[in-house]
């Protein structure tokens, strides 16, 4: 599988989580949730293991990163299971992100006469 990378700002580092495997082994692994960057933007949510936990000390909310990840699917009792695994994060040097530009429509405009409650108490206004 080739590299995959994306880039995106920073939108929230969770807190780290420890436990213990079955077998006995420590185990610890942090979230984290960027938005891409471009016309669609999507939110995309990464997870670390163990030692790349450090990986997440550099960087903070609103920073624009360049995330590189593997993609991992499991199956259990008949469904699949996606893991977002990142292995490096590189953080832009650069100028912050743009604002993500969303595509919303324009206001409608209100064409309904307004009801005052001096009319009828009991009218709706819509």
């Amino acid at each position: 599988m080739s590299e995959l990378t994306i880039k995106g700002v920073v939108l929230a580092v969770l807190p780290e989580e420890t436990g213990t495997s079955k077998a006995g082994k420590e185990w610890k692994k942090q979230d984290f949730v960027i938005e891409t960057i471009g016309q669609y933007p999507k939110k995309v949510a990464f997870t670390v293991f163990g030692d790349k936990t450090d990986l997440l000390m550099k960087i903070s909310k609103g920073m624009t990163v360049d995330v590189s990840f593997n993609l991992e699917s499991r199956e259990y009792n008949g469904k699949y299971f996606h893991n977002v695994n990142c292995w490096k994060i590189i953080v832009d040097q650069g100028q912050s992100a743009p604002t993500p530009q969303y595509n919303t429509p324009p206001p409608a405009t209100n064409t309904a006469q307004s009801v005052s409650p001096a009319d009828d108490g009991d009218a709706l206004p819509f």
